[in-house]
C-alpha cells in the first residue's frame, strides 16, 4: 500500500530522536532528576514541619529543633535549586551540541539531496534554532518528571493530614486534567506553524543576502524586503496564539485552582472547628493544598517539552533525506572510462533525464552540450556520484560508482564547478581541500595549471592568505575550483561549467592544460560556448533529458543547425544573466 502521509512516520521518528538524545544525556538527565525530585520533596516536607512548629509554638511547648529543621529545609531549597540550574544549562548545552554534530554528518552524508529537499537558510534554521529547542528534552523531561512529584505528593499529604480534606480536593482533579490535556494539544500546534515560519523567513533571508548585488543593482531592495518578510505575519499569528493559549490555560487554572483551594479550606475549618484537626493540621492541609494545585509549574515544563517535540519533527525532516551508501567494492586498474547505462533521474513530476545512454573511454574527453534545462549538470552529478539515478547505472572502469568506498570514489572523481566553494582556510588549503591533502609543491602546480599561481601570489601573504580576507571574482574562484580538481589527481575529470566565467584566453590555457591530461585522465566537461566543445574528443547533444546525437563538434557543426542553434542560445542566456550568475558569494557552489 501506497503511503500517502508521511506526518505519522515524520512524528515516530522525532520522537526516536528524542529518546536517542535522552539516552545520550541519561546520567546527567538523572542528576536533574534527582535534583528536581529532592527539591519536590524538601518542598513537600516544609509544610508539615511548618504545621507540626505552629502547633509546639501556640501550646508553648519548646519547638527549637523544629525552627532548626524549617531553617534547614530553606537551605537546601536555595542550594538544590541552584544545582539544578547549573545542571541543566550544562545539559541542555551538552544534548544540543550531540544533536547538531549528528545532524550535520548525516546533512553532510546526504549532500545535495538535503538542499534538494529544503532551502539551505531552512536547513541552518534547523540546525540552529530547533536542535537547540530540542535538545533541551532531556532536561525538560526529567524536570516534569519531578513536577509531577510536587502535586502528586501534596495530595498524598493531605489525605495523610486529612482524608476529608483530600476528598475535597480530588473532586475538580478532572477538571485540571482536561485542562492540561487542551493546553499541550492547543500549543503542539501552534509551536509547529511557529517554527515552520521560522524556517521560512530563513530560507528567504538567505536567498537575498546571496542575491544582494543584484537587488540593489535592479533597485528593488524594498520589495525584497517585503517578500523575505512576508511570512512575519504568519509567525505573529502563531506567536500570539501561543500566547492566548498559555493565558487562556493560565487563566482558566486562576479560576479553578482558588476554587479547590477554597473548598480545602472550608472542609478543614470545618474539621478544626470539630476538634477533628489542630491548626497546624489546618496550615499543612492549605499548603498541601497549594502544592497539589501546582498546575503552573507543569504548563511550563509541559510548554518546554511540546518545543522540544515540535522541533525534533522538524529535526527529523532533514533525517529522513537519505544518506549515500557506498559499497566495499574494489576499483580495478584502469583507464578511467565512464559508462551510463538507462540513467533515469527525476524530481518531482518532472523527469530530468530520461533512459540516457553513454560511453566516455578512458583517456578521452566529452563535452555535455545542450539548452538550459536540458541535463547536463544532473548528468555530471550522476557521473561524479553527487546522485543517484532513479533507474540505470553508472560505472567506472566495470564497477557501478555505488558499489564503491567513499574513500576510493572521490580518490578516482575529481570536480570542479560553477561556484567552487572555498574550503580549506586559506588559499592553499583551498586548493589542497580533498581527500589526500597535496603537498605545497603539487598545489602550486596545480594553480599554475589554473592560472590561478600570479593572482595568488599577489594577494597579501599568497598561498597562506585567510579565503574571507581575499576578495575574489567570478573567475578567480572558478581557477582555485579547477585548481583544486587538478590537483587531486583520479581516473575521471568532471567540469560543471567551471570555466563560465573564464575570459577566452584564460579559458583557452586552461584547455590546454586538460588536453596535456589526453591518456591519463577522462574528462567530462559541461559546454557553454562553442570553443569549449570544438577542444574536446566527442560531444554529447542533450535535448530534454535524452542523448540527441554523439559526435565529434565540427561534424555536428557543419551538418546540423539546430546543433548550432544551441550555442546561440547560450550566448542570449549569458548575456541576459552575466550579472546574476557572479552575484552568489564565491564560497556559494
Amino acid at each position: 500500500m501506497t503511503r500517502t502521509d508521511p506526518e505519522p512516520d515524520q512524528a515516530r521518528a522525532a520522537d526516536r530522536l528524542l529518546r536517542d538524545c535522552v539516552r545520550h544525556s541519561a546520567a546527567p538527565g538523572a542528576a536533574i532528576l534527582v535534583l528536581s525530585t529532592l527539591g519536590a520533596a524538601t518542598g513537600l516536607a516544609m509544610p508539615a514541619v511548618l504545621g507540626r512548629t505552629l502547633d509546639l509554638l501556640l501550646s508553648g511547648r519548646p519547638a527549637t529543633g523544629w525552627l532548626t529543621a524549617c531553617a534547614a529545609l530553606t537551605c537546601l531549597l536555595v542550594v538544590v535549586d541552584a544545582l539544578d540550574g547549573v545542571l541543566t544549562g550544562t545539559t541542555n548545552a551538552r544534548s544540543t551540541a550531540w544533536l547538531r554534530r549528528r545532524l550535520l554528518r548525516h546533512v553532510l552524508a546526504a549532500g545535495p539531496r538535503t538542499t534538494d529537499r529544503t532551502p539551505p537558510g531552512d536547513v541552518v534554521s534547523r540546525l540552529v534554532g530547533n536542535a537547540a529547542h530540542a535538545g533541551g528534552a532531556p532536561a525538560a523531561l526529567a524536570g516534569t518528571l519531578a513536577a509531577v512529584v510536587t502535586p502528586v505528593g501534596g495530595l498524598v499529604a493531605l489525605a495523610l493530614v486529612d482524608l476529608w480534606t483530600a476528598g475535597a480536593f480530588l473532586v475538580g482533579m478532572p477538571v485540571l486534567a482536561l485542562l492540561l490535556k487542551a493546553f499541550v494539544r492547543a500549543s503542539g500546534d501552534s509551536v509547529a506553524r511557529y517554527q515552520e515560519s521560522q524556517g521560512e523567513i530563513a530560507a528567504r533571508l538567505v536567498e537575498a543576502v546571496g542575491g544582494a548585488r543584484t537587488i540593489a543593482a535592479a533597485g528593488t531592495a524594498r520589495r525584497e524586503q517585503a517578500r523575505v518578510l512576508e511570512p512575519l505575519a504568519a509567525l505573529s499569528a502563531q506567536g500570539y496564539r501561543m500566547w492566548r493559549v498559555q493565558g487562556r490555560s493560565t487563566a482558566q487554572a486562576a479560576v479553578i485552582v482558588p476554587l479547590l483551594q477554597i473548598a480545602v479550606l472550608a472542609v478543614a475549618g470545618a474539621r478544626l472547628a470539630a476538634g477533628e484537626l489542630s491548626v497546624g493540621g489546618l496550615l499543612a492541609a492549605a499548603r498541601y493544598a497549594a502544592l497539589a494545585t501546582g498546575i503552573g509549574m507543569l504548563v511550563g515544563r509541559l510548554n518546554g517539552l511540546v518545543r522540544s517535540r515540535g522541533a525534533a519533527r522538524r529535526l527529523a525532516g532533514l533525517l529522513a533525506v537519505p544518506a549515500t551508501a557506498h559499497g566495499d567494492a574494489t576499483l580495478p586498474a584502469g583507464d578511467g572510462t565512464l559508462e551510463l547505462r538507462g540513467v533515469t533521474v527525476a524530481r518531482g513530476d518532472r523527469t530530468i533525464l530520461a533512459g540516457v545512454d553513454l560511453t566516455v573511454p578512458g583517456g578521452t574527453s566529452l563535452a555535455l552540450v545542450g539548452r538550459s534545462g536540458s541535463g547536463k549538470s544532473t548528468l555530471a552529478e550522476v557521473a561524479g556520484r553527487l546522485a543517484d539515478p532513479d533507474a540505470g547505472t553508472a560505472t567506472l572502469d566495470g564497477v557501478p560508482l555505488r558499489d564503491l568506498p567513499h574513500d576510493v570514489l572521490r580518490r578516482a572523481v575529481g570536480q570542479a564547478f560553477e561556484r567552487p566553494a572555498l574550503l580549506g582556510g586559506t588559499i592553499g588549503g583551498t586548493i589542497a581541500f580533498g581527500a589526500d591533502e597535496p603537498d605545497e609543491r603539487a598545489v602550486r602546480e596545480a594553480a599554475r595549471a589554473a592560472c590561478a599561481d600570479d593572482f595568488v601570489r599577489r594577494l597579501p601573504h599568497g598561498y597562506d592568505t585567510p579565503c574571507d580576507e581575499a576578495p575574489l571574482s567570478g573567475g578567480e574562484a572558478q581557477r582555485l575550483g579547477l585548481a583544486r580538481a587538478f590537483a587531486h589527481p583520479g581516473r575521471l575529470l568532471i567540469l560543471d561549467d567551471a570555466t563560465s566565467s573564464l575570459d577566452t584566453v584564460t579559458e583557452l590555457r586552461v584547455g590546454e592544460a586538460l588536453t596535456r591530461q589526453a591518456g591519463v585522465r577522462t574528462r567530462l566537461i559541461i559546454a557553454h560556448r562553442a570553443a569549449t566543445a570544438a577542444r574536446a574528443d566527442q560531444v554529447a547533444w542533450l535535448d530534454e533529458g535524452r542523448v540527441r546525437a554523439v559526435g565529434p563538434h565540427a561534424r555536428l557543426w557543419h551538418e546540423r543547425s539546430d546543433y548550432r542553434a544551441v550555442f546561440a542560445d547560450a550566448d542570449a542566456d549569458t548575456d541576459a544573466t552575466v550579472d546574476e550568475g557572479t552575484d552568489r558569494p564565491a564560497h556559494d557552489d
